[in-house]
């Protein structure tokens, strides 16, 4: 499991390949200087439920993997999380779409 950590306090675990996915996507949305919100499901450990922040360019993040291997990237993963970060919903977590399917859209 990775972490996702933003701010001082804030300390988020993703599985590695899931996060290097969100990395992508949140990058693009900060490079832009454009805010949004982030919402996830918390696991059972942490008391389930679910959690949002508000993202800002402004405040220092920083991803920490488990792994030292770079996962191969599913581009039209990052495409699909970059699009919830563009509702005013913000980003969500989605499935990861298999290669194929998303070549048929």
């Amino acid at each position: 499991m990775g972490k996702l950590h933003y701010g001082d306090a804030l300390v988020v675990e993703f599985e590695d390949r899931l996060l290097a996915h969100l990395q992508i996507a949140i990058g693009v949305k900060l490079r832009r200087n454009e805010s949004f919100h982030f919402a996830w499901r918390d696991e059972q450990s942490v008391g389930g439920g679910r959690s949002t922040i508000w993202m800002h360019p402004a405040v220092p993040l920083r991803f920490h993997y488990r792994s030292r291997a770079l996962p191969s990237l599913n581009l039209h993963w990052v495409d699909g999380l970059i699009g919830t970060a563009n509702t005013a919903a913000g980003l969500r977590i989605i499935p990861e779409p298999k290669e194929e399917q998303a070549e048929r859209k």
